[in-house]
């Protein structure tokens, strides 16, 4: 039986019994987006999913063309239920340890399960750490979000407050301008402001406030303002912040695969097409890209899906060569 036969017939009731083509760690956007592509290609795909998208906190997601205002834990619904037509193997699992074996490699579950693979991608993602606020992280993903791209515009024309965690943190002050006239930067968290950046601020209507921020005050759900440590509220709307971004990319690290330095801090590095320094690996989705919104997210998944296909195919291209090569050889004699 020839590989490519071989490719539409193992079963893949029991994910431990057979090789993988490709294990995808992962099942948000980034993930699922390369599951199937690669499961469409005939590819034997199994993911394995700790079911913890980083958006799941949200209720709306924005900016994806066609699913503006769409939840993302539906999107992520719909997207398994696509795997899963297309014959790839969806499994809710957590993977703690990853090694390099003979013929590809071997990943470890939090339940103990093991599977092998002759490809690995990681769509692990990255967490969100929130600074210590009381209330803050009750209102995370609904008063309180990070993205002006993802949330400005629903914030337009209303008080906004930018909790500032760096003076990097700065430029997104100058981008929630564009949606409202009523921006107040919190700037205790963050290192002194330059003067400059200060006047700047002031120039385009910003006001600083640099009492610490001691609660996020809310009326119910509705987040209403923050409390400031002379006792003061001040009235805000929408709160955005600047959480540190934490990669979530430790069985990664086990397999040594090389790291780059961000704005982000230091993150997995991967070429155009998302293959990281380790042969097989790919990493995929935020666990490349620290910035990368939904739709980048599943752009990396598709594009690394496709490139890795093509080095199946590759593969198979060769083999047979081989085989032409020997057998007109043979004939020659």
């Amino acid at each position: 039986m020839t590989r490519d036969d071989r490719s539409t017939t193992v079963s893949t009731s029991d994910p431990e019994a057979a090789t993988w083509d490709v294990v995808i760690i992962g099942g948000g956007a980034a993930g699922l987006s390369a599951a199937l592509i690669l499961s469409r290609a005939r590819r034997r795909v199994l993911v394995l999913d700790a079911q913890a998208p980083r958006n799941r906190f949200a209720p709306h997601m924005h900016g994806v063309l066609s699913r503006d205002g769409y939840s993302p834990l539906d999107l992520v619904a719909d997207g398994r239920r696509e795997v899963l037509a297309a014959d790839g193997v969806i499994q809710n699992a957590r993977v703690t340890d990853a090694r390099m074996i003979a013929d590809g490699f071997e990943l470890t579950t939090e339940a103990g399960a093991r599977v092998t693979a002759r490809r690995v991608i990681f769509a692990t993602g990255t967490r969100d750490a929130l600074p210590e606020i009381d209330g803050l992280a009750e209102q995370w993903g609904r008063g309180v979000v990070a993205c002006p791209y993802c949330d400005g515009y629903e914030a337009a024309g209303r008080r906004i407050g930018l909790l500032l965690g760096s003076v990097a943190g700065i430029h997104k002050a100058h981008m929630l301008r564009s949606y409202s006239a009523d921006i107040t930067v919190f700037t205790a968290l963050a290192e002194p402001i330059p003067e400059i950046e200060r006047r700047i601020l002031e120039e385009r209507g910003i006001r600083l406030e640099d009492q610490i921020v001691t609660r996020v005050v809310s009326d119910g759900d509705r987040l209403t303002g923050l409390a400031l440590s002379d006792g003061t509220v001040t009235q805000i709307d929408a709160l955005f912040a600047e959480p540190r971004l934490v990669p979530l990319d430790e069985p990664l690290q086990q397999l040594g695969a090389a790291r780059k330095e961000t704005p982000f801090g230091e993150w997995p590095a991967v070429d155009e097409f998302g293959r990281t320094s380790i042969p097989g690996v790919w990493a995929v989705g935020n666990t490349a890209n620290p910035a990368a919104l939904v739709p980048i997210a599943m752009g990396s998944g598709a594009t690394a899906a496709l490139a890795l296909n093509g080095e199946f195919v590759a593969e198979e291209v060769a083999v047979a060569a081989a085989a032409v090569n020997a057998q007109q050889k043979a004939e020659a004699r």
